[in-house]
């Protein structure tokens, strides 16, 4: 019997030289990312910084695929969650309908997305607005389907865009408490924000300036 050894994997995901520009008036364009790059190791938690306008939510678009880039390359090795900086959600459905849907989507089987669905509830606490209508839920609560609605799928790499907002104290505990056990798990994470308050709790710090990620 012939053994084959699997390769080791180097990242969860690569992203090379990234550009985007956006055109502002007729003959001139604004460039908002100038060849930056990122990589992802697994079991690393990363945050991404900048200033206001430093394209920090268009380098997350164009990671995730919602944006497309005017060059370079994005490489995911495996699941991606994406949780945006405004929830997503339809006012009409209950959190049980939209962990539903969203489990149909990554092709979940019904017995995993209810497995999921619960271990989320009682890990953020908003079990009791299960069949809740979206439209009825406080901001805070939206921000916990938002961020439960990224994990579902338990993706290897989880992306997230200023996910602090709409957080009371207790959901801010429960959220590092989240992205300590995926670390454990080997899944990554990438945190974008204007600013970093707990540096101790991140492996790396990229800045984005001039258009560029730097180490900080």
């Amino acid at each position: 019997m012939t053994t084959v050894e699997r390769p080791v994997r180097t990242f969860v995901l690569d992203a090379a030289g990234i550009e985007k520009s956006y055109r502002r008036g007729l003959r001139h364009r604004q460039n908002i990312l100038r060849g930056a790059d990122i990589t992802l190791r697994p079991g690393e938690v990363v945050g991404l910084v900048g200033e206001n306008g430093s394209g920090k939510s268009t380098f997350m678009k164009i990671l995730v695929g919602a944006l497309r880039a005017d060059a370079g390359t994005v490489v995911v090795d495996g699941k991606l969650g994406y949780c945006p900086q405004e929830p997503v959600f339809y006012e009409r459905l209950t959190c049980d309908e939209h962990f539903e849907l969203f489990g149909r989507a990554y092709r979940m089987s019904p017995a995993a997305e209810r497995r999921a669905r619960r271990e989320l509830y009682a890990a953020l606490g908003f079990e009791r607005y299960a069949s809740t209508r979206a439209d009825r839920l406080s901001g805070g609560t939206l921000a916990k389907l938002n961020l439960g609605l990224a994990l579902l799928a338990d993706p290897e790499v989880l992306l997230l865009d200023e996910p602090y907002a709409g957080f009371d104290w207790d959901t801010y505990v429960k959220f590092w408490q989240l992205v300590a056990q995926r670390r454990e798990q080997g899944r990554s994470v990438l945190i974008i924000s204007h600013f970093v308050a707990d540096e101790e709790r991140f492996d790396r710090i990229v800045q984005l300036r001039d258009g560029r990620a730097e180490p900080r």
